[in-house]
C-alpha cells in the first residue's frame, strides 16, 4: 500500500503531466486557428519552440540514458585476471 507521501507525489506528477499536455495541445493544435492579434497568444511561446523544446528534451533523455548505462557497465565490470 502506498503511503500518503507517495500518493501526493503521484498526484502531483499526474497533474503536472496533464497541465503540460493540455498546454502543448492548445499551443500546437488550437493556436494556429486563432488570429495572431488575439490576446491569448501572449501566453504561449513562439511556434519555433514547439519543435526545439521536445527535441532538446529528447536529446537530454538519450544523454542521461547513455550516461546511466555507461555508469552501470563501468561499476559492474570485473577486473581482468592476471596470468602468471
Amino acid at each position: 500500500m502506498a503511503t500518503a507521501t507517495d500518493q501526493l507525489v503521484g498526484f502531483g506528477l499526474v497533474t503536472f503531466s496533464l497541465v503540460l499536455f493540455v498546454y502543448y495541445t492548445l499551443w500546437i493544435i488550437v493556436l494556429p486557428f486563432i488570429d495572431s492579434d488575439h490576446g491569448i497568444h501572449q501566453y504561449f511561446l513562439p511556434r519555433e519552440y514547439a519543435v526545439i523544446i521536445p527535441v532538446a528534451a529528447g536529446l537530454l533523455l538519450l544523454l542521461f540514458i547513455g550516461v546511466f548505462i555507461m555508469f552501470i557497465m563501468w561499476k559492474s565490470r570485473k577486473p581482468a585476471k592476471k596470468s602468471d
